[in-house]
């Protein structure tokens, strides 16, 4: 890959968890809007969001700004800091049900599917706003444990005590 697209589209490592909870909060608010709503064209926001996400992480995704930017400095928490590479990957989960869910709203006129993807994005998206649980994150150690994901991707992921130790 060239400098300039490595530059452009890299993830940090590692990520302030109260920024990932606060995006998690914003998704939460638009996937409720598109449920509540029904509007399918909502379902490409939330996906370009994601996309946007997984390529460069904050730096191009407006939700993402708006939590990193505006939201987080009123905010008078410490970091916390937490490895990167799973966080990317639940974005990728993220980017994958937002964009089956676009193409099926809008590409072929299911709505029912996209709704039932939308609400599976809604209880993960709650479950890492509002608890601190990141299922994408848990899935990504299982893997890296599993032998899925090489170890060398994420250290930490694999490595409980490393863990303990960033927290």
């Amino acid at each position: 890959m060239p400098p300039v697209a490595r530059l452009l589209l890299r993830f940090p490592n590692p990520v302030d968890e109260v920024n990932a909870r606060l995006v998690a909060g914003g998704v939460v608010v638009l996937a409720v809007a598109t449920l509540l709503t029904r509007q399918p064209w909502l379902l490409v926001v939330l996906a370009t969001g994601f996309v946007l996400r997984v390529l460069a992480g904050p730096r191009w995704s407006p939700l993402a700004l708006v939590a990193t930017r505006v939201v987080r400095p009123r905010l008078r928490v410490a970091p916390r800091w937490v490895a990167g590479p799973p966080k990317r990957f639940a974005q990728g989960i993220g980017a994958t049900l937002t964009v089956i869910a676009s193409v099926a709203a809008l590409g072929f006129g299911v709505t029912g599917p996209a709704w039932v993807l939308t609400a599976m994005l809604l209880a993960a998206a709650s479950l890492e706003a509002f608890v601190g649980f990141c299922l994408g994150c848990t899935l990504f150690g299982l893997a890296v444990r599993l032998g899925l994901v090489p170890q060398e991707v994420c250290e930490a992921c694999s490595n409980l005590d490393l863990r303990h130790q960033a927290a």
